[in-house]
């Protein structure tokens, strides 16, 4: 009976706190999709496009060879 009643005494004392305990719901969630990219969270959602590719080319400048990126 004493056991009974310790065991008891502390699944009430548990589920007590777990009760009057809070927790905040600021998770974000992140995900990386084929077009684009998002992130959502307690205050809102965001998407990002990826960049468009960049396209180099080599020219002759003055006699030297330069790389030109855009």
């Amino acid at each position: 009976m004493r056991s009974f009643l310790l065991i008891a005494s502390a699944v009430l004392a548990f589920s007590g706190i777990m009760v009057i305990q809070t927790t905040d719901a600021s998770a974000v969630v992140c995900a990386k999709g084929v077009y684009r990219a998002g992130c959502a969270g307690a205050r809102g959602a965001v998407v990002v496009r990826r960049p468009p590719a960049v396209v180099c080319r080599t020219v002759w400048v003055d006699g030297v060879r330069v790389r030109r990126c855009r």
